[in-house]
């Protein structure tokens, strides 16, 4: 789980560039590395999707905690149990309790003047 405060400003990863179809289907293939023959760039351009996966999976995260803490909310009249919401994203209870309270934690930071 990422972790509930983020005080560091976001560093803006390498764009993740979107393939083809029939690229994507291809097994070997990947974001065209496979044809990089330097190994300087080929470190390089592995660097940066790395670091935007890592970007990427950060904000999925929060979006994840978002949408669990607004589907947990009480003042909801189809709000959920805990057991649902962990049965729908396939988390245990507990981690689905803690990514409520996660998603409450970042509500309260977006509605707070900074």
């Amino acid at each position: 789980m990422a972790e509930p405060e983020r005080t560091e400003r976001r560093l803006r990863p390498a764009p993740l560039l979107f393939e083809p179809s029939e690229a994507a289907a291809d097994p070997e293939h990947f974001f065209d590395l496979e044809s990089i023959e330097d190994p300087r760039e080929l470190l390089t351009r592995a660097t940066e999707l790395t670091l935007a996966f890592r970007a990427a999976h950060d904000r999925a995260v929060e979006f994840q905690a978002l949408g669990a803490a607004q589907l947990a909310d009480p003042s909801r009249f189809d709000r959920l149990p805990l057991a649902d919401i962990a049965e729908q994203a396939e988390w245990t209870e507990d981690y689905a309790r803690k990514m409520v309270e996660f998603g409450v934690e970042l509500q309260r930071g977006a509605t707070e003047p900074e």
